[in-house]
């Protein structure tokens, strides 16, 4: 099966390659392929197949662009250029990029925009990125409670917009009251009030909402949109399916890269110099933890010295703890992430996780404690290891537990931080375990 974006990729890096045929490759593809196809070649080829696609088609692909990539692209383009590609912004799509603009290029897509998209840009921008009130979009059908059924349906009929089967209903003072479905129209009489159609208990989502919690609550509505109201029960916008989609592939992204100590707004091809500076921040931090492991293993230099196979082995057992910490970790990080974890069940859950990490500590123990045995012709060297996977797998999933759930009441996301902390936390007690045991039954 053939790979679109991989295609357009090889296109791309052709020599020579006229304008017809890129604008024939991008036809079909949706903005967001273009834009991946786009990031995956060097930076200097990015300019002229930008020139060689056509000014229709730049908006929506730099949009869907990475933050990086796309402030590169536009350090090559001169005012009038950056100017024109402005001409058609809206609020919506410059909510999405302003973070990764300098002031003036936002200044001159406001001068382009009208006046109500003006307002919508500058109401977006009073809430955080991570806010649901920065998200919505406005392309919703919005009428007075007073109107009839056969005025609901003639709006219906002239809308275009995607997820628009359902209507929000306002008061005489601008205030939501209430939504009505569009089946719920088609079944009705063209002379009823929509006001006896509406349902006032229909879900909302407050502006201020964080927008992943925002798209949980979306999935357990059952609709395709939800209003979202500003503190005076004031129509902001709505926040609909393509939103949440989007909200979880770009937190899913963010924790992917975050775990390696990169920026998900990162450029394949960005500059070395800061690209090592990114990476070496990161690379100093596990070079940190990397330096206490190390001393605590310094402390038990006499043993290591008269048992040699205590160091070939220390890899086993903090491998043993860092996997199933891991595992651990993981668990409770979605839990948390579901709020299924609460003050309740967490004393219950810490001992189901450490009933299990002892089931699989005795396990493990006796297989890699019999194999030791038999390689270096040891019981006792066996039994160290056995004692020390058991006590590691035990602690791995007490800090599995503890960790996530600390870091969590701390406002600090574990799905980016826990994992260093673990691996720190197991290797240390793995090897402490280890060596130290080794100490008392060996020497």
């Amino acid at each position: 099966m053939s790979n679109p974006i991989a295609e357009l990729i090889e296109l791309l890096t052709q020599e020579n390659i006229s304008t017809t045929a890129i604008n024939q490759a991008i036809s079909s593809m949706p903005p967001d392929d273009v834009a991946l196809a786009l990031e995956s070649i060097p930076v200097a080829q990015r300019r002229f197949v930008w020139d060689s696609i056509k000014q229709t088609n730049r908006l929506d692909i730099l949009v869907e662009m990475r933050g990086e990539s796309r402030l590169l692209l536009l350090k090559e383009l001169n005012e009038f250029e950056i100017a024109e590609l402005f001409s058609d912004v809206d609020a919506e799509d410059l909510l999405e990029i302003a973070d990764s603009l300098p002031d003036p290029m936002i200044d001159i897509a406001l001068q382009k925009m009208d006046a109500k998209q003006r307002d919508y840009y500058r109401q977006g921008v009073t809430y955080e990125e991570d806010e649901v009130g920065r998200w919505v979009d406005h392309e919703l059908l919005v009428a007075a409670q007073s109107i009839r059924v056969s005025e609901a349906m003639r709006l219906f009929r002239r809308t275009t917009a995607s997820y628009s089967n359902t209507m929000y209903l306002v008061n005489r003072t601008g205030r939501w009251v209430g939504c009505v479905h569009l089946k719920t129209l088609l079944n009705a009489q063209p002379h009823e009030h929509v006001s006896e159609l509406m349902e006032e208990d229909f879900p909302f989502l407050e502006a201020q909402t964080d927008v992943i919690k925002a798209a949980d609550l979306l999935e357990k509505s059952e609709v395709s949109a939800l209003p979202v109201l500003d503190e005076n029960h004031l129509l902001v916008g709505r926040f609909h399916a393509g939103h949440a989609l989007e909200a979880r592939r770009l937190e899913q992204e963010a924790v992917q890269m975050s775990n390696t100590g990169l920026d998900e707004d990162s450029d394949l091809f960005s500059p070395v110099r800061r690209s090592a500076t990114s990476r070496g921040l990161w690379l100093g931090i596990n070079l940190l933890t990397a330096f206490m492991a190390s001393a605590f293993i310094g402390l038990f230099e006499a043993t290591l010295e008269q048992v040699v196979a205590l160091a070939v082995l220390m890899p086993i057992v903090a491998s043993m703890g860092g996997i199933a910490g891991s595992q651990t970790l993981t668990l409770i990080v979605r839990g948390l992430a579901l709020g299924q974890i609460t003050r309740a069940n967490l004393v219950s859950l810490l001992k189901k996780e450490l009933q299990v990490g002892g089931l699989n500590g005795i396990v493990w123990s006796l297989s890699i404690g019999a194999v030791v045995s038999w390689w270096f012709q040891s019981p006792l060297l066996g039994l160290v290891i056995a004692l020390a996977i058991v006590i590691n797998i035990l602690m791995a999933a007490l800090s599995g537990v503890i960790i996530p759930v600390v870091l969590d009441k701390l406002k600090i996301d574990p799905a980016l931080s826990g994992s260093v902390i673990l691996t720190t936390v197991t290797d240390i007690a793995g090897y402490i375990a280890f060596l130290g045991l080794g100490t008392l039954l060996l020497l």
